[in-house]
């Protein structure tokens, strides 16, 4: 199904992309810009806790499913407004993050990549999964509410746009504090 085989492409990316944050030193790892941002650690940790909350919901979904397969996926009203909320953009809108979500000023080692590149594994796991279900009718409960549920289809869309997003956001934190660093 393309819809997945494009979500694969774009977890297969990050996972490169995570495998260069590794080869980095712990001291540009933590560098934050400013005091109330995070650095890179801290983003890939916000990723983990979403993933420590979508990765079992999204197997269980699955598991669950007696459903067949589609060749066409269709997204949700709902679906479509979240993952395009999180879409990376050149000037990013702010989204509050719940508290138990937010990493800001946490203790991180380095295995916090590893812990990372382990979801995205995962991800690509769920994803072949996936193709045995039907993407518009398997919902998955949200971390919103357990009353909110999306489609499966769309969380996938969902995740890898929050991924995207956060990983934009660690690439300008080591692009703007090498810049002060040669200042």
């Amino acid at each position: 199904m393309e819809f997945i085989d494009g979500i694969i492409r774009e977890v297969s990316g990050v996972i490169i992309r995570a495998k260069e944050y590794k080869k980095l030193e712990v001291s540009q790892l933590t560098r934050r810009e400013r005091e109330d941002a995070w650095n890179v650690l801290e983003c890939l940790e916000h990723l983990n806790r979403y993933g420590d909350f979508y990765l079992p919901e999204i197997e269980r979904a699955i598991k669950s499913s007696q459903s067949q397969p589609i060749l066409v996926y269709k997204s949700g009203w709902l679906g479509a407004y979240l993952a395009k909320s999180m879409e990376p953009k050149e000037k990013v809108n702010k989204v509050p993050t719940f508290k138990d979500k937010n990493p800001l000023n946490s203790h991180l080692e380095v295995f916090v990549i590893d812990v990372f590149l382990e979801q995205q594994h995962k991800t690509l796991e769920l994803l072949e999964s996936a193709r045995r279900v039907n993407l518009n009718t398997v919902k998955v409960q949200t971390s919103i509410s357990r009353f909110i549920r999306l489609r499966l289809g769309d969380t996938f869309q969902f995740m890898i746009n929050h991924v995207l997003r956060h990983l934009k956001q660690a690439d300008n934190v080591l692009v703007n504090s090498q810049a002060a660093v040669r200042k």
